[in-house]
């Protein structure tokens, strides 16, 4: 039976291979009986192409996969987990504004979704290119039973998070890759500020899907450019191109409210003489930008006469002719006639500016409509062009991919394929990111490096959050052998190294390359509802507190932090009071106790803060009446505080 049905299976393969030759477009994604994502045939799509009248059936312009429904639900759909903090593998954990978050980012940015809502200035991503050898997390239900899902695809990993690995031999389907990437981008667009923006890098394999994601995530209005990036300059592997170059795509939270990009003037090769006359006597300032434009464009009042300096009068190139022979005269130009950068009010305001020079190639025309002896080009200063920027170009070069691999090399840290943080720095500069920037593809913690290295060059003070899973390192890869296990290892080792090298470098001892890590886990609350019949003795001793074992009173507080929608850089200490541990975040955005039977004198002196939010244990009370008690004394002293008990 087995036999009989792999020789269907196989012929079946035989039988789309053939008409994917013939048929290409009618090959599509579905699911088979099991769930599962197979090619299979657009039968409609065949029926049209097979027939010489139009089929009947509703059209539109639409982008779909399989999967796609089930993606947008995963974006909404709620979780009950936490974040952690991890101070032991954390840098200057009292001080940092940066943060390093482990887990699955589909739940991460769920859970970051109150506290950064609005205010990350800048997202960078590199995720899974989907090039038949990657792997990445499927949104789908992660309580799977892990040996189940391990003898089926053997993608779960010690952690229980589910890998879906992406080869050649299941086609690459593409469905898969959107289904991971769409959700995480719904919930990234929540977290950009008005005035940010989001850059993702992307090869030939998914960059059209990747694009039409985002004209549905962010909308058509907000693109902002699809960069070409050179990432090797000698490549010998391909089939008839070397594939030498990737993309980034950008996208705007809003247009209308993102800042011009500027990148820097480059002052030393464009800007090489100095003025000797007029007021900005000893200002650097080029004068070789041509003062006509090639246009198929009819610009009115952009065409006429200019004097040179021995009386003769020139025109761009072009059919129509001024009718006059006076300096300013218009004719309208007509299509493909060539016109002057500016229209005739302003050349008469700015005629100082314009640079005339004798040469037997000019391409104007005299009145006669014969070649010039005069080109007419225009000055351009330093300063001004300082003050302004140049718009950056859609075409990055000198961001090689070496240039990453040489970084780590420096700081001994092995990781394969990463982006030179140069790049990273580049994006952030031209789009004047001054706040948050998230990654949460990080891998590596390009990101974070380039951060720290910017935020030392301009004295910046820029917060990154890094998050990553904790995928495990191949037991044959360099960075197994040297120590680490997973890819969170790699990233925090990184970023301790970088930004030892970079204070060691600039001797800017105040600069944060710290972090705070924290990790993704299960809620601090137990899971208590249950039917009263399901209830047994055993399961009621165990509910004498309402906190899973082993949390902490930091797991707690950084639970309320997420809650309340508090940053989870902000700064936070531990008071005594009457004897009892109590946090106080950022003086009093959040104050919270979670010792048992705390007294009534030591929550009085909390009161007495005026903390806007005031948290406390079921267990902080030893009875009901000091529970309520508790309420009184807070109306009394400090009544806009917000209680929370848990």
């Amino acid at each position: 039976m087995d036999k009989m049905k792999m020789e269907t299976e196989n012929k079946t393969l035989e039988n789309l291979a053939k008409l994917k030759e013939m048929f290409p477009e009618v090959i599509t994604e579905s699911k088979d009986e099991n769930g599962e994502i197979v090619a299979a045939v657009d039968a409609k799509k065949l029926e049209q192409l097979l027939s010489t009248k139009v089929i009947e059936g509703d059209e539109c312009y639409d982008f779909t996969w399989v999967g796609k429904k089930q993606a947008m639900v995963e974006a909404c759909k709620p979780i009950r987990k936490t974040l952690r903090p991890c101070r032991e593998e954390s840098v200057d954990w009292e001080n940092t504004q940066n943060l390093y978050i482990e887990g699955d980012n589909l739940d991460v940015l769920k859970l970051l979704q109150e506290s950064y809502l609005n205010k990350v200035k800048m997202i960078y991503i590199d995720p899974p290119y989907n090039t038949g050898n990657d792997s990445f997390i499927y949104p789908d239900d992660y309580s799977t039973n892990k040996e189940l899902y391990d003898e089926e695809v053997g993608a779960i990993d010690e952690s229980g998070y589910r890998m879906f690995k992406n080869t050649e031999t299941n086609g690459r389907f593409h469905s898969s890759w959107c289904s991971m990437i769409y959700p995480r981008l719904k919930l990234a667009r929540n977290l950009l500020s008005e005035d940010g923006v989001i850059f993702i890098s992307i090869d030939d394999n998914e960059v059209d899907n990747m694009k039409k994601m985002c004209d549905e995530v962010f909308g058509e209005d907000n693109f902002i450019a699809n960069i070409v990036r050179v990432a090797k300059t000698t490549s010998f592997r391909g089939n008839y191109f070397a594939p030498s170059k990737d993309y980034i795509l950008s996208f705007a939270k809003n247009i209308n409210k993102l800042p011009q990009f500027c990148d820097e003037v480059d002052n030393k090769s464009q800007f090489k003489k100095i003025e000797t006359v007029g007021s900005r006597i000893g200002e650097y300032y080029r004068d070789d930008i041509a003062f006509y434009l090639s246009t198929l464009e009819t610009r009115p009042n952009q065409r006429y006469f200019i004097e040179c300096p021995d009386g003769e009068l020139v025109v761009p190139p072009g059919k129509t002719m001024p009718e006059s022979e006076n300096d300013g005269s218009k004719a309208t130009p007509i299509e493909g006639d060539g016109v002057w950068r500016w229209e005739v009010s302003q050349y008469f305001n700015k005629k100082d500016l314009l640079v005339f020079k004798e040469t037997t190639r000019s391409p104007l025309l005299n009145q006669k409509g014969e070649r010039a002896k005069w080109n007419i080009y225009t000055k351009s200063y330093l300063k001004d062009k300082q003050e302004k920027g140049n718009i950056p170009r859609d075409l990055f070069e000198g961001y090689l991919n070496r240039n990453g691999s040489e970084e780590l090399s420096a700081i001994n840290i092995p990781f394969s394929f990463p982006k030179p943080s140069k790049l990273i720095k580049y994006l952030i500069k031209i789009s004047q990111a001054d706040d948050v920037i998230l990654d949460f593809f990080s891998g590596s913690a390009t990101t974070a490096h380039a951060v720290m290295q910017l935020n030392a060059e301009d004295g910046g003070k820029r917060k990154f959050i890094m998050v990553q899973l904790p995928e495990i390192c191949d037991e044959n890869s360099e960075a197994y052998k040297a120590g680490y296990k997973n890819i969170c290892e790699i990233g925090k080792e990184r970023i301790r190294r970088a930004g030892k090298k970079i204070v060691e470098e600039t001797g800017k001892k105040d600069l944060d390359i710290g972090f705070r890590v924290l990790k993704l886990d299960s809620s601090n609350m137990k899971d208590v509802y249950y039917a009263p019949a399901d209830y047994k003795q055993t399961m009621l001793e165990k509910m004498t507190s309402n906190i899973e074992d082993g949390r902490t009173a930091e797991d707690l507080l950084y639970a309320c932090m997420l809650e309340w929608g508090l940053e989870l850089s902000l700064p936070h200490k531990v008071e005594k009071i009457s004897g009892f541990n109590v946090h106080i975040v950022n003086n009093g955005d959040l104050v919270a106790c979670f010792d048992d039977k705390v007294s009534e004198e030591a929550i009085k002196q909390i009161a007495e803060m005026k903390p806007l939010r005031a948290v406390f244990r079921d267990s902080s009370f030893a009875t009901d009446a000091a529970r309520v008690n508790v309420s009184e004394i807070f109306k009394l002293k400090s009544p806009n505080t917000t209680i929370k008990v848990l």
